[in-house]
Order: C-alpha cells, then sequence, then structure tokens
C-alpha cells in the first residue's frame, strides 16, 4: 500500500477528507522513519501526539464531569485514567487500522512497530491532534466520543458503578409496577462505525433516550437519562401520550 492510497483509506474510514492531508500523513509518520530519511518534507509526530494528549484529557473530563454527577473527584480521575490509558488508545487505533498506515523507518518494521501497542497508541492521540488542527475541536470532541465512547460504558460497567439497565428494572418494577421497554429508533453511519439511538418506554411514554456506536452501549445510556430522572422525581406515574 503506498502513503497516498493509505491517506486516502483512512480518511474514508473516519468519514473525513482533511484540508491538508500534509497533517494526516505526519500524524501517522513514526520518528524513525524521519531518522532514516532526515530530508523528509513532512515532520514525525511526536509534536501532534502532545497536542492530542491534551485534547484527550480536556474532552474526557469534561465528558465525565458532565456524564457522571454523582461520582467523585477521585473517582472521575480513575476512570479518565483508564480511558485513555496506552492499551485502550492503542485498541481504538487497531479499531480504525492505524497501524497499517503507519510510515515507519525500516528497522522499526522489521521489529514489529506496526503491532507495537506503544506507536498505535501515540499515533492515535497525533490523528486527534491533526483532526483538530485540521477540522477544529468540535470534530475532534465527535471523534474521540466516537471511538471512546463505548470503551468508556465498558470501564464503568467492569466496575460495577452503574449498572443502569438493572437499576431502571429495579425501580420501575418495584415502584411503578411496569418494566422498561427499549426500542431502536434509528442506525445510522457506515458498517465500521454504526450509531444507534434507542429509546426506553414505560407503558407509551418515552422514559429516556441514548445513543452509542453498538445497542447495547445506546440502551444503557438510555436507561441512565430514565433512572437518574425517574429517581429524581419519585412521584412520576407513567401516563400516555
Amino acid at each position: 500500500m503506498t502513503i497516498a492510497s493509505g491517506l486516502g483509506a483512512l480518511q474514508r474510514k473516519l468519514g473525513i477528507v482533511f484540508n491538508d492531508a500534509v497533517l494526516l500523513q505526519q500524524a501517522l509518520t513514526h520518528s524513525s522513519y524521519i531518522n532514516e530519511n532526515p530530508r523528509s518534507a513532512v515532520a514525525d509526530n511526536e509534536r501532534l501526539e502532545f497536542l492530542g494528549d491534551a485534547l484527550l484529557n480536556f474532552v474526557v473530563t469534561y465528558e465525565l464531569y458532565r456524564n457522571f454527577p454523582r461520582l467523585s473527584e477521585g473517582e472521575l480521575t480513575e476512570l479518565r485514567i483508564a480511558l485513555i490509558r496506552q492499551e485502550t488508545l492503542a485498541g481504538a487505533a487497531i479499531a480504525l487500522g492505524l497501524g497499517e498506515c503507519l510510515i515507519l523507518g525500516k528497522g522499526e518494521e522489521i521489529t514489529g512497530g506496526r503491532e507495537r501497542e506503544t506507536n498505535l497508541a501515540n499515533a492515535f492521540e497525533a490523528l486527534v491532534g491533526a483532526i483538530f488542527l485540521d477540522q477544529g475541536l468540535e470534530i475532534a470532541r465527535r471523534f474521540i466520543l466516537l471511538w471512546l465512547g463505548d470503551r468508556l460504558a465498558d470501564i464503568v460497567n467492569v466496575k460495577g458503578r452503574r449498572n443502569y439497565k438493572a437499576l431502571l428494572q429495579e425501580f420501575t418494577q418495584v415502584k411503578l409496577k411496569q418494566l422498561p421497554v427499549y426500542h431502536v429508533v434509528e442506525v445510522s453511519g457506515p458498517d465500521h462505525a454504526r450509531h444507534f439511538t434507542v429509546e426506553v418506554r414505560l407503558g407509551d411514554q418515552i422514559v429516556g433516550s441514548g445513543s452509542g456506536r453498538s445497542k447495547k452501549s445506546a440502551e444503557m445510556e438510555a436507561a441512565r437519562i430514565a433512572w437518574e430522572h425517574l429517581t429524581a422525581e419519585q412521584t412520576i406515574t407513567p401516563q400516555s401520550r
């Protein structure tokens, strides 16, 4: 695969057409390539990695603060660390196919650089920085949440802090004598990046709506919104619309 074809394929997967394709190429260029090709017109990705790391911290911190009002500062910090750790970012890079697109020196290539976790995580951070510079903060934020949002839900569930579907079912069964029903109302995006929107209903009333990159994560988000709303309003009795 040539560099040009690799960049083109990646842009199609991202759903983003870079105004400055050199930024995308830089995000994928490992320092080993520059060491072996010192006259390269494209710099390595270390500065973009620095920028992307800061953006990831900012976006993830804000989303955690906004979506989990009941978690303490320590719990939020723990979640943030888990979400933007090297292993997690490398996993997102693998899902994007960044390893195949990395521009490596021959030595790094021979020693398995395309599969190296550090290289993959750094490339993901650099890609975030490149998207920010080329497309702006909002597009970079959407990219981060698209590729890390499900991982956030998984981390919360694994740690057992909140299984909102179970909490919602228990609450509605005991307090309202009804069981929640989930309906997929929209599926959008290409096959490799599906986006689901789900509503949760009690009878005919919509009590929550959520979205995510899988049906499961969308249902969990809808359940969270419904549970937080209903438990805040203990006297709510669902009525038909």
